[in-house]
């Protein structure tokens, strides 16, 4: 059986009704796609893109800062709790094929370094801005093209 492509989707907890509502469609296109969302399985952009995915019937996992199970967002599928604070940040790239940012703030930014450190694809939707470094996607469609795209995919209907 081949595995499925996971994405993550990265971004903050805390996030305007405009943010949420791109990675919302962002978590739907990747559902579309038939990948797994991977994300923190907290809130704001995290709950937002889980709760696209789920739209559409897709897979998420929520690699959670704390502890316990229960903290993840409700659209969460597979909530894994490491108690590992945002050092857990580091696991949510290691899983991924590829990586959307959607705003979000230091947490975010710890995440995009250590994506471009291992050289996992990495696009920006209204996040952090390095033009030598991230690409920059202008809608939530050309996002999910793009890591689609990097990771050998291309459209895929």
């Amino acid at each position: 059986m081949k595995r499925k492509i996971q994405i993550g989707v990265i971004g903050g907890r805390e996030a305007s009704p405009e943010l949420l509502e791109l990675a919302e469609e962002v978590g739907e296109a990747i559902a579309h796609r038939g990948a797994v969302l991977i994300c923190g399985g907290m809130g704001g952009v995290m709950e937002a893109a889980c709760r696209g995915a789920k739209k559409a019937s897709g897979t998420t996992v929520g690699i959670l800062p704390t502890i316990s199970s229960e903290d993840a967002n409700p659209y969460v599928d597979i909530a894994i709790p490491t108690d590992m604070g945002v050092a857990r940040n580091a696991i949510i790239i290691n899983s991924c094929d590829g990586i959307i940012a959607v705003g979000g703030r230091y947490g975010t930014l710890s995440e995009i370094a250590f994506a471009l450190q291992k050289g996992i694809p990495l696009v920006s939707l209204k996040s952090w801005n390095f033009e030598k470094f991230i690409v920059q996607a202008n809608s939530p469609t050309e996002a999910v093209d793009w890591i689609f795209k990097q990771i050998g995919l291309g459209q895929i209907s």
